[in-house]
């Protein structure tokens, strides 16, 4: 077992405050939006090992320990990639290949985040498949698949969270749009009530991406006003234009669903559902892939095309999770997928150790308390990697998440 040492990403949507608030540290004035606890190469976890500890210290002169790594430390890249089946377990190399198939992150939105979907499995190894046949470099902007591998992901929130999740029924988004009285918007809201559901979200989502930028601009500020003047269920969309004014994604993101999560209450989106995060700290998790097609609310690229092939043009009502408790104290946020499984331990004063040992790795992170993994005692934020097949046994007070992959 290895306590990591991980990666903040600076997106400028970040909390300044939310993450250093949980890791007891002074925030810098810097945007912190994410925590990354994993074995993606955009920003690996690390760890040390003493010397003869694994097949890790055998490579570890050719190892790429990465940026901000500290002497000494490996990337968990390539502490993986020397022994996977030793790491990973047999079965999940078979499953997966010889990678962590997850990525582990706390994620502290203190500005919306991008309102976006993300392909399934076939749909992205198409997509990648088109775009390396078309000789598109990986770090284009225009790129749109950086891998051929699918996206679900689930968010458990920490904090009260707020955020955007599949599309609402037509009429209720045509009840939305027309009572803010915008002429611009009067379009879109008869063909909301004058056509057959997956037709009329598809129209009007379509019209919106199109629409002259002058024209939805001043949409935009006319519809942000009305918001904000109406406030209740239209305020959320106020403070997305506050954001982002003039962009399309605002008027897009009325036709969503707006959840609001309590701690410890999750969301949990699949292939081809629109959704954006709004605010709010949470635990998320996610198949280990970068891929992201994006509706609006971000100055990057959209490519409306394909975007409009891989969106599902349903109306959903967001399913909120709560964790199903087993006897042995584990809370378990049930998912369709096999390459995460998220849980909770909730470890009381006085209580009997708990045995997690499993032939599955694991990540185990702290996000109350001063539980203890094995001989390590973890605060607040802090993680430890624990290989397939290691025992290990959790006891003290405090929280702890779980990220593993199904069995």
């Amino acid at each position: 077992m290895d306590r990591l040492s991980n990666t903040v990403r600076p997106y400028a949507w970040g909390s300044t405050t939310a993450i250093p608030e949980l890791l007891g540290t002074a925030p810098t004035g810097e945007p912190q939006a994410e925590m990354w606890m994993g074995a993606h190469p955009g920003a690996p976890s690390r760890l040390s090992r003493p010397s003869g500890s694994g097949a890790a210290s055998d490579s570890a002169s050719a190892a790429d320990t990465g940026a901000g790594s500290a002497p000494g430390e490996l990337s968990l890249t390539d502490v993986i990639a020397a022994d996977p089946v030793r790491e990973l377990g047999a079965a999940t190399v078979a499953a997966f290949g010889p990678r962590l198939p997850f990525l582990l992150k706390l994620l502290a939105a203190g500005a919306p985040l991008s309102l976006q979907v993300h392909p399934d499995l076939a749909q992205a190894q198409q997509g990648y498949a088109d775009e390396e046949r078309r000789g598109i470099p990986v770090d284009a902007p225009h790129r749109t698949y950086k891998d051929a591998n699918h996206k679900p992901e689930l968010i458990c929130a920490l904090t009260p969270f707020e955020g955007l999740c599949g599309f609402r029924r037509p009429a209720e988004a045509a009840d939305l749009l027309s009572a803010l009285g915008v002429d611009s918007l009067k379009p879109y809201v008869d063909l909301l009530r004058a056509h057959p559901e997956d037709a009329a979200l598809r129209e009007v989502l379509t019209a919106i991406l199109g629409a002259d930028p002058d024209e939805m601009t001043r949409t935009v500020a006319e519809a942000a006003e009305a918001a904000g003047r109406l406030g209740g269920d239209h305020a959320p969309y106020a403070q997305i234009a506050h954001h982002y004014p003039g962009d399309p994604g605002v008027i897009a993101a009325m036709l969503l669903n707006h959840v609001q999560l309590q701690p410890g209450e999750a969301m949990f989106l699949g292939a081809g559902v629109p959704h954006a995060y709004l605010g709010g700290l949470g635990v998320e998790i996610m198949a280990n892939s970068d891929n992201v097609l994006r509706c609006g609310l971000t100055p990057k690229h959209i490519d409306v095309p394909e975007l409009l092939r891989i969106v599902r043009f349903e109306a959903t009502e967001p399913a909120i999770l709560r964790p199903e408790a087993a006897a042995s104290g584990e809370e378990l946020y049930e998912t369709p997928v096999d390459e995460f499984r998220l849980s909770r331990y909730v470890l009381p004063a006085g209580g009997a150790p708990v045995d997690l040992g499993a032939t599955t790795p694991q990540i185990l992170l702290c996000t109350a308390g001063a539980p203890r993994a094995g001989d390590l005692t973890l605060a607040p934020g802090e993680s430890v990697f624990v290989p397939a097949d290691e025992t290990v046994e959790v006891s003290g007070t405090g929280t702890l998440f779980r990220a593993t992959v199904v069995a």
